[in-house]
């Protein structure tokens, strides 16, 4: 084939690519076999490889970048992807209804899924995709278009020749997450919470083939900037993205009366489980564009519309069986087993009791009825007992009086209500130990997950976490699954570790009620771990926000003859101990930070990170010594205190403003 009937025919193949992906991804209704279709991409790929030079931009295969990425540039969004004010209860939609008809008296409202995803804005040039970015905070975000062209769903070109600037939801699919969460628990890897917290991490991939494989989904639903529209409504608006082939909400539908908003945020709820993506509640938005207008905008927040976020969904369940967990420090956790729901998007068998006085209270037995939520839509909680469908065969639980592990009797702390195992060489307690140890937020020793650490122990290779050290790549080779390359990279990351510092040591080791935090505040105020372990519980309470249980329990841990042997085993292995963190930008010296709620660009920990970066501290509450409260989203009781006290309040877009 010459190069003329080649560019011909590559067009053909394209053109007819892009329509059954469209058929297949967008509208659920292919007209060719998935074979066919295999066919005709082997066919468009081999003219690609012979002929590259007439590759086109929206050609099906160029969804996946050849080559990583080694991070992402920034991207400023020419129109702001602003956030929605969240409400949860039909008071609060009434009164929004109410300040909606002080400018006009008979609004229509369109009401949508609100998705659990990640919100994103596609540009496309001339009709074909040309960036693809994430919300960031709004104002900036990050360029993730080799990633957002995996979405099978999203168009590389439009139906028409436009420039257009739309606004989306990338989400997981509920059967890609569950998965996604099976292969990498075979491979040993952990599992994601939840489908959005999967999506983030597919999405933010440097390598997009990576991206690839994870099936995201989008929904579009706004169009941020077009230059030729002239629609009058909303509603116009996603008729008219629908026909440009983009997948938009499958529902949004129009109301006048607020009541039947309310009837159709209920019949959402009721169909969630059915819909195979999350959703975390309902949003109505005004219909009337020019009324958008006259209502306008907060600085935060568009007065137009809402978001209504549902309460976490509950089901009931029985609860088959109470099984003891023995964690690193001993402490013995009942945790339900309980028969199988779906809740909020996930399969849950498991949940955890807390302790003794826990289930007492709540009068929990087993082969009880009992209701189940997920608390903050992650961790499985029990939230009550059904009595009035007990049948008298129910077993009252009692704590073991031996851990069920090494049979060594348990002792009940002077609390009264944490139960342990005294035995510190009890192998579940050295298998937590070393799962913490080399845990991302401690040595961040990678390729050591879980089950690789249980078949070192059963290997007797690992009988504390010095022994970690000791490996080679010879003495994992002779393991079953591993091989000179994945040895290689375990040995190189021990190793690695071995300049984590002292901050990340102090926190690794495990040190009853010491955590990240106090950790580097122990690393900052001592420098190296000689002085750390000489230091009394009077020199360590002087350091702000230690009091004496967390004192007491540092010097109680460099009492014993047991840990200054392994600390003097690490030294032997060369491992850092000493604080050398040096900071040049002190602009937060002296200032306090207390964070509420969940932030839209970083993490909390990643928050915090930053305030200690610039010489600041943060604390769990709010006091007359607080110079700022960071608010984030669903913000707690720390937001009416420090508005008592007269703490500066500052939202994430201004924090981002202070560390630039």
């Amino acid at each position: 084939m010459n190069k003329h009937d080649a560019q011909i025919r590559i067009n053909e193949l394209v053109e007819e690519l892009n329509f059954h992906s469209r058929k297949y991804y967008v509208e659920d209704s292919p007209e060719i076999s998935d074979y066919e279709y295999d066919m005709k991409m082997r066919e468009l790929k081999s003219l690609e490889a012979e002929y590259p030079e007439l590759i086109l931009a929206h050609s099906p295969t160029q969804r996946v970048g050849d080559v990583p990425l080694s991070e992402f540039t920034a991207v400023h969004h020419e129109v702001p992807l602003k956030s929605l004010q969240d409400v949860f209860s039909y008071s609060e939609l009434e009164d929004f209804d109410r300040r909606v008809k002080k400018v006009q008296s008979d609004p229509e409202y369109v009401v949508e899924l609100k998705i659990d995803g990640l919100s994103v804005a596609v540009e496309y040039k001339n009709g074909i995709l040309v960036r693809g970015a994430t919300r960031g905070n709004g104002i900036d975000g990050e360029d993730v278009t080799l990633n957002i062209k995996t979405i099978q769903s999203l168009p590389l070109k439009l139906a028409e020749n436009v420039d257009i600037t739309v606004r989306g939801e990338v989400f997981m699919p509920v059967s890609s997450f569950n998965k996604l969460n099976r292969q990498r628990q075979n491979d040993g890897e952990s599992v994601f919470a939840n489908p959005r917290n999967a999506a983030a991490g597919s999405l933010r991939q440097l390598d997009s083939s990576v991206t690839a494989k994870r099936n995201l989904d989008i929904f579009i639903f706004n169009i941020q900037k077009f230059d030729n529209g002239t629609f009058k409504t909303h509603s116009e608006s996603l008729d008219y993205l629908k026909s440009l082939g983009f997948k938009v909400s499958p529902f949004y539908n129009k109301f006048h009366d607020i009541e039947k908003v309310f009837s159709e945020i209920e019949r959402f709820d009721k169909i969630r489980n059915e819909l195979g993506f999350d959703i975390d509640g309902a949003v109505v938005k005004v219909n009337d564009l020019s009324l958008r207008e006259e209502l306008g905008e907060t600085v935060k927040f568009p007065r137009w519309a809402v978001a209504y976020k549902y309460p976490p969904e509950q089901k009931s369940t029985k609860l088959l069986d109470i099984l003891i967990n023995v964690g690193r420090t001993g402490v013995l956790t009942p945790n339900a087993v309980l028969e199988p729901i779906t809740l909020s998007g996930t399969t849950v068998s498991r949940a955890t009791l807390h302790n003794q006085n826990f289930i007492h209270q709540m009068d929990i037995r087993i082969k009880d009825t009992v209701i189940v939520q997920k608390a903050g839509e992650i961790i499985p909680e029990v939230v009550r007992v059904v009595p009035e469908k007990r049948s008298g065969n129910e077993i009252i639980f009692e704590m073991p009086l031996n851990c069920p592990v090494c049979g060594t009797a348990v002792i009940t702390d002077q609390s009264g209500v944490a139960v342990r195992c005294p035995n510190r060489l009890c192998e579940a307690q050295i298998f937590r130990k070393i799962v913490h140890f080399v845990s991302k937020e401690a040595m961040d020793i990678e390729g050591l997950g879980p089950s690789i650490v249980q078949q070192l122990i059963d290997e007797s290779l690992l009988k504390d976490v010095s022994d970690l050290y000791s490996l080679n790549a010879q003495k994992l080779m002779n393991l079953e699954g591993f091989a000179q390359v994945s040895a290689n990279n375990i040995v190189e990351a021990i190793k690695k570790s071995k300049n984590a510092g002292l901050d990340r040591l102090i926190y690794a080791l495990g040190i009853r009620n010491i955590g990240q935090k106090a950790a580097k505040l122990l690393a900052a105020r001592f420098k190296n771990i000689d002085a750390l372990m000489s230091a009394s519980a009077e020199e360590i309470i002087s350091i702000e926000d230690f009091g004496d249980i967390s004192a007491n329990s540092v010097v109680n841990y460099f009492s014993d003859e047991n840990n200054l042997e392994l600390i003097n085993k690490l030294k032997e292995y060369d491992v850092c101990m000493q604080y050398n963190q040096k900071i040049d930008d002190l602009r937060f010296e002296g200032k306090i930070f207390v964070l509420s709620g969940g932030l839209d660009t970083m993490t909390r920990a990643q928050a915090t990170q930053l305030i200690e970066s610039f010489g600041g501290k943060t604390s769990s509450s709010v006091s007359a010594k607080t110079s700022y409260l960071l608010l984030g989203d669903k913000p707690g009781s720390k937001l009416e205190k420090a508005t008592k006290l007269g703490v500066k309040i500052i939202d994430e877009q201004q924090f981002i403003e202070m560390i630039k």
